[in-house]
């Protein structure tokens, strides 16, 4: 699972790296189990002067319904406020004042409420009663990576900086990167572009700002600033007008009132290359929904085969983030590679859905597995004893960092992320 979205990102990498220095073959791509398994549960691993971060907040969990389980998501304050409002409970309700409204209501009618309300609960499925579902279908019918083309005609090309010099190989050097995500999936795959040389922005609203935690884990190497995008369009048009991508993180659509429809975006700056990042796809009835990837493994089936429909469980690791961010980023590489010969935009979507289905695509459930992360490193072949080989520490603006290192190998590359990250949104917005 891991090897194949991972290693995938190194060899699009060390490509774009062959591409631009003219190198006649790639540099050897290593991937490593165990560095693979750490970076993947790096919000884990991670501690901040010694503190480990809160992953989830008090109201985000399992509940059981009177007819089955539903999971909520309510991190954020904003998802916290419209939950407890759909369930007709004041803003400061406990665990347990949630527990006994739920108990009494159907968890299928509870989702639809929560939805309705802006907020974030969806009810337990088996993996069966997913592949019925018409998202289920619509998802299934989907190819992991949609690509596409954005532009007619080729565009002017933007000299890019070449990479290597005195330092690692930096395959993205000179790349400008507009990061429009949020949590994890989408920031892991702009943290990889950021480890490979690309110059990433993350722009958020001023009025959203991200978890500290959050942001400690996946801001490395990027820089972040706040722009609020009803009101300082010239400022995120300028930016634009010499950006290489734009990555989105948010629901399909919820940006198009901002005139950030790939089309729209591709008109303005002609040969950006465009990804898009969902939890359910643009497509079919929930394209609409926001989500997590703790609540697309509820839907899909995951938490049933984890545990089992009287007691749903999880995977071991956000797999469906950190799967899909390094997919993301290796679409990214990929475009930009391609771009370098046709001069044309071009337009990649994921959905964490769709990972969903590629990474359980003939896996059954056995009783007998310890749902842990293996036993010996097929890099090495000697036993995975646990994650302090691909461990380290660092000192930076948030603090002293110890952070799982990147599973992104290859020769002459880089073996740790860039600088770490600064303080949320205290960027100036522009380009280095």
């Amino acid at each position: 699972m891991a090897r194949s979205c991972v290693g995938g990102c190194a060899l699009a990498a060390a490509e774009l790296a062959a591409e631009r220095t003219g190198r006649a073959r790639v540099p050897r791509v290593t991937v490593d189990d165990g560095a693979v398994a750490t970076a993947f549960v790096s919000e884990r691993h991670l501690r901040v002067d010694g503190r480990a971060p809160v992953s989830f907040a008090p109201l985000s969990r399992f509940w059981r319904t009177a007819d089955g389980w539903v999971r909520t998501h309510a991190n954020y304050p904003h998802h916290r406020t419209r939950l407890t409002a759909a369930l007709g409970l004041a803003g400061d309700a406990t665990p347990e004042d949630v527990a006994a409204v739920l108990a009494e209501r159907p968890a299928r009618e509870v989702e639809e409420t929560v939805y309705a309300a802006g907020g974030l609960a969806v009810a337990l499925r088996t993996p069966e009663e997913w592949a019925a579902h018409a998202q289920g279908r619509a998802v299934a019918a989907r190819p992991l990576i949609e690509r596409g083309l954005l532009d007619s005609a080729p565009a002017p090309a933007r000299a890019l900086a070449p990479p290597g010099g005195a330092g690692p190989l930096l395959p993205a050097a000179g790349v400008r990167v507009l990061d429009l995500t949020r949590v994890i999936a989408g920031p892991v795959a702009t943290r990889t572009l950021a480890l490979l040389g690309a110059d990433v922005l993350r722009v958020d609203a001023p009025h959203l700002p991200e978890a500290a935690d959050a942001h400690a884990d996946t801001g490395f190497g990027k820089r972040s600033t706040t722009l609020d995008l009803a009101t300082d369009r010239r400022q995120f048009q300028e930016l634009l007008a010499t950006a290489d991508v734009v990555v989105t993180g948010y629901r399909p659509a919820a940006l198009d009132r901002f005139g950030l429809t790939p089309e729209a975006l591709a008109e303005r700056r002609p040969g950006l290359v465009v990804a898009q990042l969902s939890a359910w796809g643009a497509y079919g009835p929930w394209a609409g929904r926001r989500g997590f990837d703790s609540l697309v493994q509820v839907a899909t089936g995951i938490a049933v085969t984890e545990g089992s429909a009287e007691q749903p469980g999880a995977l071991p690791a956000q797999a469906l983030d950190h799967g899909t961010g390094y997919l993301l980023a290796a679409a990214v590489l990929r475009a930009l590679t391609e771009r370098s010969g046709d001069g044309r935009g071009r337009l990649v979507r994921l959905a964490l859905a769709r990972t969903a289905a590629w990474l359980t695509d003939g896996v059954a459930r056995d009783p007998g597995d310890s749902a842990g992360l293996g036993t010996e490193n097929a890099a090495t072949g000697l036993p995975y004893e646990g994650p302090d080989t691909w461990l380290t520490d660092r000192d930076g603006p948030a603090g002293h960092l110890r952070y799982a290192l990147p599973p992104v190998t290859f020769a002459d590359g880089p073996t740790d992320w860039a600088r770490p990250p600064g303080p949320w949104g205290a960027d100036a917005p522009r380009w280095l």
